[in-house]
């Protein structure tokens, strides 16, 4: 019964705009894209009770719009062919259901469908000034700018901040999904979002050597896989159109799966993604008061401890698995050696657990030097948690072509969980790997 629902309000957000009943956000033609398009900014309101049948509202015509309530404003991006966002339902919904709330879809797709990005981009200023002329009314109306809530996908997320600044960061939060790049690098704070056009700004990067700003812009920014090839998305041009645009995309991806309980992602602060991977930065520095940040809708949870920091803004790195819900579960390795010579090279941990499931971890960002009597600790990634491991298989590999195969003589192996860190911790004594040779074993409690 929910997922047809679910259906019916999807079938409403797409509707013709033919249809006077149930307003749809607007669909062009390529052919639109290249003649261009005029300015001309449509707000399609979703309530809780209108679901399945949204409002047109305007500056002057509230509509259903409970001023009480705190207000989403979700605002697009350039759109070059005409079309609405793939994902502009799903986040809908979303939010509707892990709270009530006003949801304001901000359609400017007649101004952001042109071939040509200036000019869309060129249209930003406009936007946000015809929101801050909506947002006033609210405001007359009885609404707080603290319940004002704002995210911004691409160009959308600088439009965010230009409202913003128009009132001096009072606005409650700003989210910006992949803030668009392109004729906003280095580009000063009040020709872009910055940390101050709200009370917490909360930036994902996904894209930062194409599309994305690579740069801080808010108080959190985030940035999975470290803000570059997101998995899940073509490595070359034969991916077609997704090619270009998949990697911008996956930050909103991100953002929704954050709304849909299936997994929380957590984030780890972090100076660098290599000092991420390789297992510098998981304890969050800021010991069991507080947890790790959360990536999308909740990560204000972090607002009130940054706010403390001087100046209020920090970077995240954490990676993800290709599919949702992208979670990824982090253990440690901890392997020592007794090796007379040092070792340099990667390893590869398999767990399997008592239901035949099946988890694995490539540690081959950069080797690991292996020295006698030394811990190296290997931050692991797996795309499942599996908690009774029946199973471990390692993994040594120098990824040498040619010259002779070597092994690594291992004292001790330990695996700990960081996300459930009460966990018993598995060890295994004594193993010789030979060097491009699975090598499995059941694992047993390690000795206190």
């Amino acid at each position: 019964m929910l997922r047809l629902y679910f259906l019916i309000s999807l079938l409403c957000l797409v509707k013709s705009d033919t249809d006077g009943t149930c307003p749809s956000f607007t669909r062009l033609s390529f052919h639109s894209a290249v003649v261009g398009t005029g300015l001309n900014v449509r707000l399609i309101l979703y309530t809780q009770r209108n679901q399945t049948c949204a409002q047109l509202i305007n500056s002057t015509t509230l509509g259903s719009l409970n001023v009480t309530k705190k207000t989403t404003f979700i605002i697009h991006g350039f759109r070059p062919t005409g079309s609405p966002p793939v994902w502009m339902e799903e986040l809908v919904q979303s939010l509707l259901n892990v709270h009530e709330m006003n949801v304001v879809v901000v359609d400017w797709n007649r101004g952001a469908t042109t071939v040509i990005y200036t000019h869309a981009a060129g249209k930003t200023k406009k936007v946000a000034l015809i929101l801050k002329e909506f947002i006033d009314q609210m405001l007359a109306e009885g609404a707080s700018l603290h319940d004002i809530y704002m995210i911004g996908v691409s160009l959308g997320a600088h439009i965010a901040g230009f409202v913003g600044e128009m009132y001096a960061g009072k606005l409650g939060r700003i989210t910006g999904l992949d803030p668009a790049g392109p004729l906003f690098n280095g580009k000063p704070p009040e020709d872009r979002l910055d940390p101050n056009d709200a009370q917490f700004v909360d930036v994902i990067h996904s894209d930062i050597d194409a599309l994305g700003y690579r740069e801080p812009l808010g108080n959190m920014d985030f940035y999975p896989n470290g803000g570059l090839d997101q998995p899940g998305c073509p490595k070359t041009i034969f991916g077609g159109m997704k090619y270009f645009k998949c990697d911008h995309q996956m930050s909103v991806f991100l953002y929704i799966a954050s709304l849909q309980n299936n997994c929380s992602i957590s984030a780890y602060p972090c100076d660098s993604y290599r000092d991420y991977r390789n297992g510098k930065c998981v304890s969050c520095g800021v010991g069991q008061m507080v947890s790790c940040p959360l990536l999308g809708y909740y990560a204000d949870n972090w607002k009130d401890y940054l706010m403390d920091k001087d100046p209020p803004m920090m970077k995240a790195f954490f990676d993800t698995a290709e599919k949702k819900p992208f979670c990824m579960y982090h253990y440690f390795v901890d392997i020592i050696s007794w090796n007379k010579n040092i070792r340099r090279g990667f390893i590869t941990i398999k767990l399997r657990d008592k239901d035949g499931n099946i988890a694995e971890s490539s540690i081959d960002h950069e080797p690991s030097t292996f020295q006698k009597y030394h811990q190296v600790s290997l931050l692991a990634r797996f795309n499942q948690d599996l908690d009774k491991v029946a199973e471990i298989s390692l993994l040594f590999s120098t990824k040498s072509v040619v010259g002779p195969k070597y092994k690594l003589r291992v004292l001790r192996m330990k695996l700990r969980s960081l996300a459930h860190p009460d966990r018993p911790h598995l060890c295994r004594y004594d193993l010789v790997l030979m060097e491009n040779v699975e090598t499995f074993f059941q694992p047993i409690l390690c000795s206190k």
